[in-house]
């Protein structure tokens, strides 16, 4: 039996820094039956363990490997509201597939390319798990339509509940759909599952910003429940001088005008400009996405991070991918200011060198200025891509407990407030799609406990 996994096809790297369209292509037929006839089918599946929803991934590996591509969409679908998604974007590599007993001798099966040729193909036949269901005469509202927001939504509908969610942005998806680049996630992906919820009969209206239209108080009078997924939309910044320059700016931002604006089309309303040289400082997800979505725009794009290669913290496909594309990496480096001329534009940085010491209380080793080292570094734009907080305009005029950090303070997912439930990045910080649907469905099942077995 072969130890190593089948290739996921995908764009070779000089054409794909040309466009937008998706880098690995998945797989086909025939690789997806090669792979899936990998699984050993283990008696006690440790995989199961490591994914945060519990998918029963044997039992769907086998029904692929027997051509029953139904039964295994079926089989996810009993456990994830976003299988297309997850297949793409989950950090599999730390979760399911680090437990697959098939990475002790060799390479662990690919559990997630697996999961990606089911639901595309779910897609491309129009299969659909959505089942007759009796109504239970409860109400439930959903703050946000990240993949918190519709998990919990998914979950809720196939038990029977009328589910309402409310979006202020103008397209449902959330971080799906305005942070991760199309390249990486398709948007029309983002909507068939968003789609698959409506045919469940989950109402989506889009443009109503919580807090100000409707309040949070008027939810649970018109509501038996409501859950809060806002997720973590706030971007963070180093406070440095220089950094109100005109061409510095957050991932976040440059990412929703590329993603929900099109900014990378020619007849773009909200255009990026297209600098000659741009950094982006940070070593996240967000921040490859980021620099990724540049280089795509034909500007010589360069990932600035203090720590080393070996200490980023996006997912390593994504760190040989952009290696592939032709991003510079310029690592233990930081910026200590941002230089801009007389019309405030963006000149350059004065950057220094930095060095590894001693794990922190983390585990993550520290770092050190490097005395005497500082250089400067020309450049049109600065992205900063370094995290992000909750914004709680949502829950404004709401007397909801918050922690010491600003984080929606939850019991399980019970927040302060009677019936009112949270989860996913309002309660964590940013985090990863998959935690943020665990916590969605955790909620579903709060919600159905109190509310089911109260009555």
């Amino acid at each position: 039996m072969n130890d190593k996994k089948i290739k996921v096809r995908m764009q070779d790297a000089k054409e794909r820094v040309k466009n937008f369209n998706e880098v690995e292509l998945g797989y086909n037929d025939e690789e997806a039956l090669q792979e899936a006839s990998r699984c050993l089918n283990c008696k006690i599946p440790k995989c199961v363990e490591g994914c945060p929803v519990n998918i029963m991934i044997p039992n769907f590996i086998k029904a692929v490997k027997e051509g029953n591509l139904k039964e295994a969409y079926d089989i996810i679908s009993e456990s994830s509201s976003l299988p297309a998604v997850c297949g793409r974007v989950c950090p599999q590599e730390k979760q399911c597939e680090s437990k697959c007993v098939k990475g002790i001798k060799g390479e662990s099966i690919s559990i997630g390319s697996l999961e990606r040729y089911v639901a595309d193909q779910a897609i491309l036949n129009g299969f659909s798990s959505t089942k007759q269901i009796g109504k239970n005469g409860f109400k439930v509202a959903i703050v946000g339509s990240g993949p918190a927001g519709l998990t919990c939504a998914g979950d809720l509908a196939k038990n029977g509940f009328d589910v309402t969610i409310y979006e202020v942005l103008h397209k449902a998806g959330g971080v799906l759909t305005y942070g991760i680049p199309e390249f990486r996630l398709p948007k029309r992906i983002v909507q068939k599952e968003v789609d698959s919820l409506k045919a469940l009969g989950v109402d989506i209206k889009t443009d109503v910003p919580i807090g100000n239209a409707i309040t949070l108080n008027d939810l649970q009078e018109e509501y038996d429940a409501v859950f809060v997924g806002t997720g973590a939309g706030l971007p963070k910044f180093m406070n440095i001088p220089g950094e109100d320059g005109n061409e510095v700016f957050s991932a976040n931002e440059i990412l929703t005008r590329i993603n929900l604006m099109g900014a990378y089309k020619d007849d773009a309303k909200t255009p990026i400009k297209k600098v000659k040289v741009a950094y982006v400082i940070g070593g996240g997800n967000v921040a490859m996405d980021a620099v990724r979505s540049l280089k795509r725009l034909g500007i010589e794009a360069h990932l600035m991070y203090r720590r080393g290669i070996d200490e980023l913290p996006a997912r390593k496909v994504e760190v040989e991918h952009a290696k592939e594309e032709g991003i510079i990496f310029d690592l233990l480096r930081n910026p200590k200011f941002i230089i801009t001329d007389e019309k405030n534009s963006v000149v350059g940085m004065q950057v220094v060198k930095m060095t590894l010491g001693e794990p922190g209380a983390d585990g993550r080793r520290n770092v050190i200025e490097e005395e005497g080292s500082e250089y400067f570094v020309g450049c049109d734009m600065v992205v900063m891509a370094l995290g992000t907080s909750p914004n709680h305009e949502a829950l404004k005029q709401s007397p909801i407990v918050l922690t010491e950090k600003g984080l929606i303070e939850v019991e399980g997912t019970k927040t302060s407030l009677d019936n009112v439930y949270a989860g996913g990045d309002a309660v964590t910080g940013a985090a990863t799609v998959i935690l943020a649907m665990e916590a969605g469905k955790k909620a579903a099942k709060e919600i159905i406990d109190r509310l089911i077995k109260k009555n």
